[in-house]
């Protein structure tokens, strides 16, 4: 009897042998490249694993740069530079070209108000303020100070910008972190990071014309372009605006304190320039051979050598002869440090001070006011010997005292005046002003004309 074989196991055969085949097929034939490969199915929970990856990565310093670095702008100014040929110049006299300075600001309005530092934009005829976004848009100075390094711009047409306003520095730590944010070598909005080095800088300029009092010094980088721009704390807040380098040196950059450049801000926004104020008080920085005639026994501190009569420093009771020891709780080591003092208050405020007076200690409260009118004139022809007057639009010598400085510099009546401290002056409230800045430094620069020639004269108050 023959077997019979199910009709099935061909079928089964057939479907090993196809799948054999299959299997060689697929062994033989050219992997597909890397980026050729279908990409493998996400696990469910990496998607929530690479956020907390990001968040952990969100330090305070990107958190800052996050909330700060929208207001930051970069400034181009561009002004027009005379200078003589080195060939051919006393033939075809001077010829022009085009300057161009590089620094960073930020804005503290919405409406397009931004603070600067004033090298940045001094003399300039063209002023670009770019946003973050790659916007371009002209700029106008609303003021400046050259004795503090501050300018104001305003951006025309344009309105609801991010917008820093300037913190307070009253309360800085020494060793608290800080983010300095601007455009070093045209890079825009670079941010370099560090601590707060020390408070209470002195820091000449670079042409060493003026000293420039209680700044901030940070270890994070400060290089050509950053001025202007801010230094913020670790909340965000602008507790300085950048301004300066040590020349040769890494890693010291320095910055004007908030406290201080907020009144400077709000004259300039206000009558485009700082108004002086009126103390009274003509001090001296202490040295050895004041000590010596004063029979003072210290080494540091300013001096008060003279005090006008009916003015705000003889009402609160000071006198010749005293030694100002500490102006607003902080230390004097020098006269600046008072007068930086008195220029970073707030309107309306007085200054504490520490006094020594016969060897005992004494504390007074010295309250700035606004100069009377004409008071800066009265002082020239009381303490220097001029009296000026105004003729066809120039500023002359009407009279010269006898035995005067003004007498001893050989000044006479006729001589015409085109500047003090080093700026050029427009009327006779513009120099009366300067005087008052001058008595308040001790000492007023002129520029003197007479017939085709000037001079610079020094008159110590």
């Amino acid at each position: 009897m023959k077997r019979s074989v199910p009709v099935a196991a061909p079928l089964i055969l057939l479907l090993l042998l196809t799948a054999l085949c299959a299997l060689v097929a697929l062994r033989s034939s050219p992997r597909p490249a890397a980026s050729e490969a279908p990409a493998a199915p996400q696990a469910p929970g990496a998607a929530a694993s690479r956020s907390e990856n990001l968040a952990a990565r969100r330090t305070p310093v990107v958190a800052v740069v996050e909330k700060v670095a929208p207001a930051v702008v970069n400034i181009s100014a561009e002004s027009i530079v005379r200078e003589v040929d080195p060939f051919f110049g006393q033939f075809f006299g001077s010829r022009s070209r085009r300057s161009q300075s590089l620094g960073s600001g930020f804005v503290i309005d919405p409406t397009g108000i931004v603070v600067t530092n004033a090298h940045v934009v001094e003399g300039a005829s063209k002023i670009v303020v770019t946003l973050l976004d790659g916007r371009e848009l002209d700029a106008d100075v609303l003021g400046f100070d050259h004795d503090a390094d501050l300018a104001v711009l305003n951006v025309r047409g344009v309105k609801g910008l991010p917008a820093v306003p300037l913190g307070t520095s009253g309360d800085l730590m020494i060793g608290e972190s800080v983010v300095a944010i601007g455009n070093p070598f045209g890079l825009s909005n670079s941010v370099t990071s560090g601590v707060l080095s020390a408070r209470g800088r002195s820091v000449p300029s670079e042409s060493g014309e003026r000293n420039f009092t209680d700044f901030l010094q940070t270890d994070a980088s400060i290089n050509p372009g950053n001025s202007g721009g801010p230094l913020v704390n670790i909340l965000g807040e602008v507790i300085g605006i950048n301004t300066a380098i040590v020349s040769g040196a890494n890693s010291v950059g320095f910055a004007i304190p908030a406290d201080r450049a907020r009144r400077i801000v709000d004259d300039l926004l206000r009558f485009g320039e700082l108004r002086p104020l009126w103390t009274g008080l003509r001090l001296l920085t202490l040295d050895a051979e004041l000590a010596r005639r004063y029979d003072l026994d210290a080494s540091r501190g300013a001096l008060v050598f003279k005090v006008y009569p009916g003015s705000p420093a003889a009402q609160a009771g000071l006198a010749e002869g005293d030694l100002v020891t500490a102006a607003g709780g902080r230390p004097v080591a020098a006269r600046e440090d008072v007068t930086t003092e008195l220029y970073s208050l707030p309107a309306g405020r007085g200054l504490a001070l520490d006094l020594r007076r016969a060897g005992k200690p004494l504390k007074v409260t010295l309250a700035p006011a606004a100069p009377p009118r004409g008071l800066g004139l009265r002082i020239l022809e009381d303490q220097i010997g001029l009296s000026v007057e105004i003729d066809r639009g120039s500023i002359l010598v009407k009279q010269v005292a006898a035995s005067s400085a003004a007498e001893r510099a050989g000044l006479r009546a006729g001589d015409g005046i085109l500047g003090a401290n080093g700026r050029e002056l427009k009327d006779l409230d513009n120099l009366g002003e300067e005087v008052l800045r001058g008595f308040d430094r001790g000492g007023l620069p002129l520029v003197v004309q007479r017939g085709r020639y000037s001079y610079n004269l020094e008159f110590p108050f």
